[in-house]
């Protein structure tokens, strides 16, 4: 096993449907971070530990990530929804004694979370987002420009089996090309030797590739059709949300992403930082220095 969370604990947890792999560190009010693609829980290794110093750092893999359960798609696209990823995470909660808990997710996992704020509002107290904004707005933003830099929406929705036929011919490549395209310095220097090679080991095996498709999948279909039934019903998170976005990041391109976020929530503050989508890697000070106070509920909400 790596050694990227030093004082951390790793197991198995049976989360409901599916089986989740985490890692486990620190003591207090409880605080989950959630991945998104195409990484696992190790993205996380920048500033957990120091979440750790003030907070019980919960650091899972999602559903086909990692070293979690991966099932099968259904013809609908619920298997890897959103709602149902959220639903995991409360089972997750529920296995491990916890009532109510702080969130910070990236990109897909910023997904799960405010999908979990959203369904289970009752245990969701702060939410922190990091580079998305919701996936019904990003649709609705979509443009030539957007549609190129996000290209991997669209591939990735395909019908099965296309676009894993084609990522199996380079499974590393695929990664280290998304990886270094999203970053702000369009290289792969801020992945740790260790993390990469868990990104590029996922990428690579079948079973785990056809469930990171089944999860765009479901963003084109199941998770954007909640989403417009939640607005149209005019349901709005409840819990304190803090936006951060990366000044070369995806969000950013969709034109006023905090606004679009004041829109689904009450209580919003945000701020950007130098960095491409991976500001957990590239920019870690940031990303700590931002939800920190907001977590401690330092900052307005």
């Amino acid at each position: 096993m790596d050694d990227l969370f030093p004082g951390f604990a790793a197991r198995r947890v049976a989360a409901g449907e599916v089986r989740l792999w985490i890692r486990e560190g620190g003591s207090g009010p409880a605080l989950i971070l959630l991945h998104g693609f195409p990484q696992n829980h190790r993205c996380w290794a920048p500033v957990a530990p120091a979440f750790a110093r003030h907070f019980r750092v919960v650091v899972p893999d999602l559903r086909g990530y990692g070293d979690s359960d991966a099932p099968p798609d259904d013809a609908a696209h619920t298997t890897y929804s959103k709602r149902r990823m959220a639903a995991d995470i409360v089972a997750l909660m529920d296995a491990l004694g916890i009532g109510r808990a702080h969130l910070i997710g990236h990109d897909r996992g910023a997904r799960v979370a405010y999908r979990l704020a959203l369904d289970h509002p009752d245990r969701a107290d702060r939410l922190g987002i990091v580079e998305v904004v919701p996936t019904a707005d990003f649709w609705a933003a979509w443009s030539a420009d957007l549609g190129l830099a996000a290209w991997h929406w669209t591939f990735l929705a395909q019908p099965a089996p296309l676009p894993e036929t084609l990522i199996a011919a380079d499974p590393a490549g695929f990664v280290d090309r998304l990886l270094a395209g999203w970053t702000r310095t369009r290289d792969l220097s801020p992945f740790v030797p260790a993390a990469l090679a868990s990104y590029r080991a996922q990428m690579a095996d079948p079973v785990r590739r056809a469930a990171m498709c089944a999860d765009y999948r479901a963003g084109a279909t199941t998770d954007r059709a909640l989403d417009l039934a939640d607005r149209a019903a005019g349901h709005r998170i409840a819990a304190p949300l803090h936006f951060l976005w990366a000044e070369s990041g995806f969000a950013a391109r969709t034109g006023d992403p905090l606004g679009i976020w004041r829109r689904w929530a009450s209580r919003v503050t945000g701020a950007s930082c130098r960095s491409g989508h991976f500001a957990i890697e590239e920019a870690p000070g940031a990303v700590f220095d931002t939800f920190l106070p907001f977590l401690l509920g330092r900052a307005a909400a």
